[in-house]
């Protein structure tokens, strides 16, 4: 399935626990359909002690989320993707505002 969110997109979340809130995309895995957003979906990891972390203790991080709870912001405004061939390439558009992103 092709996914229309991509990485460093600035997304809104539309449903679930964390409905309303917006972030920057980390990462996406595209096996499992989830993303990591910035800031939502924080969890916390009880983490060992290491050499990187002595101390241990609980951690905050992002947890994923599916992508269908994700819209794409475009100047402040959610919208829906869609793709359009200009000049022998294939290139991701706004269905709102029909501009390319």
């Amino acid at each position: 399935m092709k996914l229309k969110i991509k990485s460093g997109d600035s997304v809104r979340v539309m449903a679930g626990d964390h409905k309303g809130e917006e972030g920057k995309v980390v990462t996406i895995f595209p096996i499992k359909n989830r993303a990591i957003v910035e800031g939502v979906n924080m969890i916390s990891k009880h983490t060992k002690p290491s050499a990187q972390n002595p101390q241990g203790g609980i951690v905050k991080k992002e947890a994923s989320i599916h992508i269908s709870n994700l819209m794409l912001l475009e100047n402040g405004e959610v919208t829906k993707v869609g793709y359009r061939m200009e000049a022998d390439k294939k290139v991701r558009v706004s269905k709102k505002t029909d501009k390319a992103i």
